[in-house]
């Protein structure tokens, strides 16, 4: 998969092209992320990309026809890439406070892509023409703001490129996780059986996977309940995990 992200911070993705399960990804070339800098598409001799507003007010907007040019660059290395330009297959996409949030199906329908382009604003924002004529579709981590678009367009890489066949090194482990079905993870164990004071639940070392399997439903029901209840109320069990909710609701029953 391919992505170009333009910043002018490009140093920043280091962090997630050299390092981890995302850097291995690179290593093993079933990722390419490329790095564009707008400030080389400036004329001046302070390479600005940026400007006051139009009609005052505070900070300095990013100019829209250097981030053009290196939207146009970075169409044309996705297409060496081998990637169909186009909304539907490579996307650009604006990290935006005022995008749709980011959420574990969005990441699913991204996964399918042949790469995106990912723009980075600052300071306070981005001539709104340029995202009118260039930008496909803009994308929120969350209802904050940070100081530009270069953290959450890692976090949407990180979540993307793990969803990537073959990148997990064991795809149950991306499968099991939190929202994949709709409901927050379980609780997880390991060496030693016993810290603190607590034991790790005698289900998890019977060997019995049905058993566990339901366990580990109950508990994923318990905590969305708990912390999560508006995932909850939006979540469809399959056949078994109706089952399974069936007979904790009996077991719930005969306890009271």
């Amino acid at each position: 998969m391919y992505f170009a992200v333009i910043s002018i911070f490009p140093e920043m993705f280091a962090s997630i092209r050299d390092f981890g399960i995302t850097g291995r990804a690179v290593t093993q070339n079933q990722v390419t992320i490329e790095c564009i800098n707008p400030r080389d598409y400036t004329t001046d001799n302070y390479r600005r990309i940026d400007e006051r507003p139009y009609g005052g007010g505070p900070g300095m907007v990013m100019m829209a026809e250097p981030l053009a040019q290196a939207i146009d660059d970075a169409r044309q290395r996705a297409s060496l890439h081998g990637c169909r330009i186009d909304k539907a297959h490579c996307p650009v996409i604006y990290m935006s406070p005022q995008g749709q949030t980011l959420s574990e199906s969005k990441v699913l329908d991204m996964a399918e892509y042949d790469g995106m382009i990912i723009l980075c604003g600052r300071y306070e924002g981005i001539d709104e023409r340029l995202l009118a004529q260039y930008v496909d579709s803009e994308v929120s981590v969350g209802d904050y703001v940070l100081t530009g678009g270069e953290l959450p367009a890692m976090v949407l890489m990180d979540s993307v490129i793990r969803r990537l066949p073959d990148t997990m090194g064991d795809d149950q482990s991306a499968e099991q996780d939190s929202f994949v079905d709709g409901l927050l993870d379980c609780p997880h164990y390991t060496k030693p059986h016993e810290f603190a004071g607590m034991a790790v639940p005698e289900v998890l070392l019977s060997g019995h996977h049905a058993n566990i399997a339901k366990w580990r439903f109950s508990q994923q029901v318990e905590r969305t309940q708990a912390r999560r209840p508006d995932l909850w109320q939006a979540f469809t069990p399959n056949v078994q995990q109706a089952k399974w909710l069936k007979a904790l609701a009996k077991a719930d029953s005969n306890n009271r």
